[in-house]
């Protein structure tokens, strides 16, 4: 999808899924790429979207909080796929498969024009607890594999030996 494109298209409601998203066999999405590794969903806002989810079964995950971020420039085209790819770069919506975006604003400070981005996480999947317990149980097992550490505020990984 070309910027201009995608600067029209990215919208309050808009939702963007993750290339690869596991979604129900009965539910028709269509998506144009917008990012490298993300597709915005075609026709859709995030409740619609939700609404399809829930018939077909499945369950649509809204987690609380806002990510927001702002990015400076005079041209909205390049700005708002900016601040989107800082808001996909956010530690917060790493673990998840889809982005809602909650708004969408241009403003300017002291002459300087900026887009500011709000969006949700949000997660598709077909069980009604967040993320499975076999990814649960494979976070643990991550986590015990190394024992995380801080040294005079440096984070350091000590691995651990099993036996001693």
């Amino acid at each position: 999808m070309k910027k201009d494109r995608l600067q029209n298209a990215v919208r309050t409601g808009a939702v963007l899924i993750k290339d690869g998203t596991l979604l129900p066999e009965t539910l028709q999405v269509e998506g144009d790429p917008c990012l490298p590794g993300w597709r915005l969903v075609r026709d859709l806002d995030g409740y619609a979207l939700d609404g399809k989810v829930r018939t077909a079964g499945w369950t649509f995950f809204s987690l609380a909080g806002e990510i927001k971020t702002i990015a400076f420039g005079g041209d909205e085209r390049s700005t708002v796929p900016r601040a989107i790819k800082r808001i996909l770069a956010d530690p917060r919506s790493k673990p998840f498969n889809s982005l809602e975006i909650t708004r969408v604003t241009s403003r300017r400070f002291l002459g300087l024009p900026y887009v500011s981005v709000g969006a949700q996480a949000r997660h598709v999947q077909e069980s009604l607890a967040l993320f499975s317990a076999q990814r649960i149980r494979e976070s643990h097992e991550e986590e015990s594999a190394a024992t995380r550490t801080k040294v005079w505020g440096f984070a350091v990984t000590v691995a651990t030996v099993p036996g001693l």
